[in-house]
């Protein structure tokens, strides 16, 4: 069943977003590709490395696919058995239902039902908008349960500049620290770390040439206007921005590479800058968990830009 593609304009900048994981198809402007597209006929089923797609009510990874709250176990569905671990949450490959589609701008919902070792009923809302200054995407989500819920999210959003290979290009992250992680459950392993002079240190910007990346960033610092700005140049000076607002605290940067054997299709080398609420475990470690109480919502924005 071929799934539906919205698509959006403003201006010169042009989007598609389609609603399996209210997924972020395409981003252009001018036809220069500020985001990783979808590759021809991927609407119908996973994107290649979830690329674009919302990640919630958790993002990354738990432990077992276990947490305590409120005074209960749970045990949720490890959907990466591989190492043991429930990944990114349950909505990423649902179908989530339009609300509003105009030329600039395209809304969807999903509620959160009860899953396995998952009682808490969320309604969840996503806004793509294309503007002057590029994509704006908003998030809420409201507990529309009778008890407090936990709650993270993220996104898996690929960032490119034009049709320059990955390894050209320089990264800046305006993050602080770094968490450890388990390379062989990719878990936290040990607190954050300041990135001041190790191979994390991307505060001024660093070519990305042979760069292996796949670890959760913090302490980040917004601009006078509340935004973070994270970007990836080229070397004529062009470049892609991603912002986030103060409710995402977190960035999973992770490079796709096929040497690991996770190349994106028809790109090789490519860089993923995920905005996030909470670190890898969080329902575990308590680190920035959202706790949402009956009735109670929250909300979050990020967006990309041109430069």
């Amino acid at each position: 069943m071929r799934v539906p593609v919205y698509e959006i304009e403003f201006g010169d900048h042009r989007a598609e977003v389609v609603s399996r994981g209210a997924g972020l198809r395409s981003l252009t402007k001018s036809g220069r590709a500020l985001t990783e597209p979808w590759p021809a006929g991927a609407e119908q089923g996973s994107p290649p490395l979830s690329a674009g797609l919302v990640l919630a009510p958790w993002p990354n990874r738990i432990r077992d696919g276990k947490f305590w709250f409120d005074g209960v176990d749970h045990q949720l569905a490890l959907t990466e058995p591989e190492r043991d671990n429930a990944i990114h949450g349950l909505v990423r490959r649902d179908d989530w239902q339009l609300v509003d589609h105009s030329a600039h701008r395209v809304v969807q919902t999903i509620r959160v039902g009860l899953h396995k070792g998952w009682p808490y009923p969320l309604q969840l809302t996503v806004t793509h908008e294309l503007g002057p200054d590029g994509l704006t995407v908003t998030h809420t989500a409201v507990n529309i349960g009778a008890t407090p819920a936990p709650f993270g999210l993220g996104v898996h959003t690929f960032l490119r500049v034009g049709d320059v290979p990955l390894d050209e290009c320089t990264l800046r992250l305006t993050a602080g620290t770094w968490l450890p992680l388990d390379p062989e459950r990719m878990l936290p392993q040990g607190p954050s770390k300041a990135v001041e002079g190790t191979e994390f240190d991307f505060t001024s910007p660093r070519s990305l040439d042979g760069v292996l990346l796949d670890a959760p960033f913090s302490s980040i610092v917004p601009d006078h206007d509340g935004r973070a700005r994270h970007e990836l140049r080229a070397p004529d000076g062009s470049g892609t921005v991603l912002w986030t607002d103060r409710a995402f605290g977190w960035l999973q940067v992770f490079t796709a590479d096929p040497a690991q054997g996770q190349g994106y299709p028809d790109r090789g080398r490519a860089l993923a800058v995920e905005p996030m609420t909470c670190p890898p475990d969080a329902f575990n470690s308590g680190i920035d968990e959202i706790v949402l109480a009956p009735g109670a919502d929250w909300s979050g924005r990020w967006g990309v830009t041109a430069v």
